[in-house]
């Protein structure tokens, strides 16, 4: 029993920092009335966790593999418990969204570090199956969020939704602290500063400029000049990472197209799996009347599938063919997202979510933890780092940028219905409908209660669509990508359960 203490450590981290992207967005409306927040606050407070792992990810596994992995997992733990202090006492939003963001730092220095502490804890057919367990841990966390969200704030308030990060990381730290150990010494060598900082502001713009385009519509001066600074900043990081004796991304690792398609796929995975998340939770509780606990039930079935899958598969990944796990895990998304579209409609209940989440929750057991091996198994040990830096950041990225890209989409198709509705002032409607506010519309105008119900569902069914549609085509791309290599292509120093989960 004692030989999985290590696999406990782990999953205790990843289960608070991953069921932190979504554990926020039952708490929204109760956020919003009680903090006096905006459509871009409420944004910010997912996004600002997010963007934090993504943007300091490969910093941090940089930071981590020169400084040892067990002391940045521990550092990581200790940051993240304070920020939830901070969070469940935050006086107004912009506190919130700062704390939030020193959660995501928290965040990112543990998920870095996580296959690595693996690796070293186990080998042969217990690696694998830890990573098995590993991966139903991480893909039941982010879906479960929603429910633990909705039982803490129906029951307390929404901050006992970071509160409850307290007792877990005591936990968790007394266990890192007796169980866990570097396998390898550290290697010596100087941190990449200026490429965390060029990579960090590039992120952080784009991210920006997706939500005031929402806020302020595409029209707007300032969202197209921060597009540009973003992408001056892009240049910047490449320009650097090149030049760089110890760069935090090893450029050389992207003329790997395996590689190249793990990192694709786990950015069209969150994508479309979690980002229109935040969309339904608000549609179901602003315009079908539910409470937190309610709607956080609703997503039960995406969580369970999740676990069950995932944990099914863990004992097979051993020589398996990674394209295919994870081209099926992108498929079952997929196919998830377009059955929730097309059973979303103005007169649809909860009920119509159902089935495309169990569907979706499929898909996310499949490719998550094949995901994760794969990237480790492409990479000497002294890389493990950056590789596991690399595919976190693609898809913490890409969840930020889709929570803010599918706002700007949910909002647009609810504008053209209350347009098509002749409501006055459809733009501000819209916007007030995407952040939450549909009940105080409804009782300030009731005449417009019907195109209120059908511009919310049109706005959820678009995005549905949508990222249905992404993840089909991350379906068909990444196998493609993945394809079997020649032996000598590999790197010797990979890990040996893992190395044929690539197509090695």
């Amino acid at each position: 029993m004692r030989k999985w203490l290590p696999l406990l450590t782990v999953c205790l981290g990843t289960f608070m920092l991953l069921i932190d992207v979504t554990i926020v967005n039952v708490a929204l409306p109760d956020m919003q009335i009680d903090l006096h927040a905006s459509f871009g606050s409420l944004q910010w407070v997912v996004d600002g966790y997010a963007l934090a792992v993504a943007a300091l990810m490969l910093g941090a596994g940089s930071i981590a593999d020169l400084t040892g992995h067990r002391r940045a997992y521990l550092a990581g733990l200790v940051l993240f418990a304070v920020a939830s202090l901070v969070c469940g006492f935050a006086p107004n939003p912009m506190v919130l969204i700062v704390a939030r963001a020193m959660q995501g730092v928290g965040a990112a220095t543990m998920s870095c570090t996580t296959f690595a502490l693996l690796n070293n804890s186990y080998t042969g057919r217990d690696r694998a199956g830890a990573y098995g367990m590993w991966g139903a841990v991480a893909g039941a966390s982010s879906a479960i969020g929603p429910i633990v969200g909705g039982i803490l704030t129906d029951i307390a308030s929404w901050r006992w939704i970071f509160f409850v990060n307290l007792p877990v990381s005591v936990v968790a730290v007394a266990l890192c602290v007796g169980v866990l150990t570097d396998g390898q010494r550290p290697h010596r060598g100087r941190i990449d500063a200026a490429g965390v900082a060029t990579f960090t502001v590039s992120a952080a713009l784009a991210t920006y400029a997706l939500i005031r385009a929402n806020e302020h519509g595409w029209s707007d001066s300032i969202t197209w000049w921060t597009l540009l600074a973003a992408a001056v900043a892009l240049a910047a990081f490449v320009r650097i990472e090149i030049v760089s004796p110890q760069p935090i991304l090893d450029l050389a690792l992207l003329r790997d197209r395996a590689f190249v398609g793990v990192l694709i796929a786990g950015a069209i995975l969150y994508f479309a799996a979690f980002g229109a998340l935040m969309y339904t939770q608000i549609w179901m509780q602003s315009l079908l009347g539910m409470s937190p606990i309610q709607a956080g039930a609703v997503g039960l079935p995406l969580s369970v599938m999740a676990f069950l899958v995932s944990g099914a598969i863990g004992r097979y990944l051993h020589g398996a063919h990674a394209r295919w796990i994870i081209g099926g895990g992108l498929a079952a998304v997929g196919l998830g997202g377009i059955i929730g579209a097309l059973l979303v409609h103005d007169r649809a209940s909860w009920t119509a979510l159902v089935p495309g989440f169990v569907v979706v929750g499929a898909g996310v057991g499949l490719a998550t933890a094949t995901l994760s091996s794969a990237a480790v198994s492409l990479v000497p040990w002294q890389r493990a780092g950056m590789a596991t830096g690399a595919l976190n950041t693609a898809q913490q990225l890409s969840f930020a940028l889709g929570i803010a890209t599918l706002g700007s989409v949910f909002a647009e198709r609810a504008r053209s219905v209350l347009t098509d509705r002749a409501v006055s002032d459809p733009t501000a409607t819209a916007r007030a409908i995407a952040g939450g506010q549909s009940p105080q519309l409804i009782q300030a105008a009731p005449p417009i209660q019907n195109a209120v119900h059908t511009a919310a569902a049109a706005g959820v069914h678009t995005t549905l669509a949508l990222s249905g549609a992404v993840a089909l085509l991350g379906a068909a791309l990444v196998p493609v990508l993945m394809r079997p290599r020649r032996p000598d292509r590999h790197v010797t120093e990979t890990v040996e359960p893992t190395t044929q989960l690539a197509g090695a």
